[in-house]
């Protein structure tokens, strides 16, 4: 017996979606990156729930996602993981903005921007790198160390042939990162609080 292959996640284009915003059609558009994130930037009118607190409270989440629910994250890939959380529990009219945040600003569409701070992928490459660089400096005295920057190597080549990232999981859970977590009865306000 084969195995039934998942359906990809049907994806919306930031052309399209900035289309139906300026035609007053936006959809819900739920962010689930980090709240750190959220804050650097974020398209208006949008809704921090970060993936973590998606997948653990999908099914309160449900009965205020009824209409067309538009996910979005840094490149896409959060958004996807949130769409098959959703869709596992029963939720329909999903879609993943094509190349997240990413594609968006590359668009010059709206966004509301905050503090700035750097994104997780450029403090993953500062992370590596001079972990990297150190091993192999005191590797030329320390026979051995180097295979800590051998492993780091093993790690990022692993992080994207599987698109995750355990560096960028563990760096999401720095206070810097992090942020006020958002509380799910507040979220849950905000979404019945607009129509």
């Amino acid at each position: 017996m084969s195995a039934v292959p998942t359906p990809a996640p049907s994806s919306l284009s930031p052309a399209v979606l900035h289309r139906l915003i300026g035609e007053g059609r936006a959809p819900r558009l739920l962010d689930v990156r980090t709240p750190a994130e959220f804050r650097t930037v974020h398209i208006p009118g949008s809704y921090n729930v970060p993936l973590d607190t998606l997948r653990e409270h999908r099914a309160e989440l449900l009965s205020h996602l009824d209409e067309d629910v538009v996910l979005v994250c840094r490149s896409g890939a959060r958004a996807a993981q949130a769409e098959q959380a959703l869709a596992a529990a029963g939720l329909a009219n999903l879609r993943v903005l094509d190349g997240g945040m990413n594609a968006w600003e590359a668009a010059d569409a709206p966004v509301n921007r905050g503090p700035e701070r750097w994104d997780m992928e450029r403090q993953v490459r500062l992370v590596a790198g001079s972990v990297v660089l150190a091993t192999g400096l005191v590797g030329v005295l320390v026979p051995g160390v180097h295979l800590i920057g051998t492993a780091i190597g093993a790690g990022l080549t692993y992080a994207a042939l599987s698109n995750s990232c355990a560096m960028g999981v563990l760096l999401s859970k720095l206070p810097y990162n992090r942020g006020p977590r958002p509380d799910l009865r507040t979220v849950i306000s905000e979404l019945r609080s607009t129509p």
